[in-house]
């Protein structure tokens, strides 16, 4: 399929021995592609094409956002895959937090060789989430939970509101994506910072029961949630090289296969 890149927030050809590898990189809910865009540059500067999409009503506002449904959001997600892998051999997917939920979506209804995702997000931190479909309809918003970074002075640049109506197709999300997880086929890797403030243990939990090989699990002890902006930022960026490299090599890593 032919697609256009306008949609992309950032977008590389390969180069050098990786070059017939691709990795799409989503960001998270209310987060901006700022938040990955450093993880992303690293991963093209080693050679691998990239593509990082800007997700359907992000970028905007808020209540834009609020007017979006999770197949919206995933379509995007989508859209990037298949402009990639007309472009490439293997797609690996890479996201931080709703990023890593959706990257495993993909990773369980198409080929991919590897999926790398930090502080992937299954369940909500908090207990009132569960009715957040009634409180849509009473309030619009509440605040933040962006920039949830140990490392001072660093904003991911997300919105200053937390959509309510969108926050229930999150859940809606989350609910339509765990069944699919025994299809995830290929090896995962799992940055998970000690400190969090926005996902909670549970989602690791969920994920890993969930899927049919044990995930590779990274702890993150000095960062936050958006721990590819903070201190750990080196070792995702380093290991995540190592990993995909391993995902794509003959034989795949010594503990699983390399994909469909």
């Amino acid at each position: 399929m032919q697609a256009t890149t306008d949609f992309l927030a950032f977008s590389r050809a390969g180069s050098g021995a990786r070059a017939s590898t691709g990795v799409v990189v989503s960001h998270g809910f209310t987060g901006s592609p700022t938040s990955v865009l450093p993880w992303a540059r690293h991963l093209a500067d080693a050679g691998f094409a990239v593509r990082v999409p800007l997700l359907e009503g992000h970028g905007t506002s808020w209540q834009q956002l609020n007017r979006t449904s999770w197949q919206q959001w995933y379509g995007s997600l989508v859209t990037a895959y298949h402009d990639l892998a007309d472009q490439v051999e293997h797609v690996a997917v890479a996201g931080l937090s709703m990023g890593g939920t959706l990257a495993l979506r993909l990773a369980a209804q198409y080929p991919v060789a590897g999926a790398t995702l930090v502080n992937p997000a299954m369940t909500f931190a908090s207990p009132a989430a569960r009715w957040v479909g009634a409180l849509k309809y009473v309030r619009r918003s509440l605040p933040a939970i962006g920039s949830d970074i140990k490392a001072p002075g660093v904003d991911e640049e997300a919105y200053p509101r937390t959509p309510l109506a969108a926050t229930h197709e999150l859940a809606r999300l989350f609910a339509a994506t765990l069944p699919l997880l025994p299809a995830v086929a290929c090896p995962v890797q799992i940055f998970r910072s000690t400190e969090d403030a926005v996902v909670p243990d549970s989602s690791l939990t969920a994920i890993t029961d969930g899927l049919p090989m044990p995930p590779e699990v990274v702890p993150l002890a000095n960062s936050y949630h958006v721990a590819t902006l903070d201190n750990d930022a080196p070792r995702i960026l380093d290991a995540s090289v190592r990993f995909l490299d391993a995902c794509v090599r003959p034989g795949g890593r010594p503990d699983g296969p390399t994909g469909r």
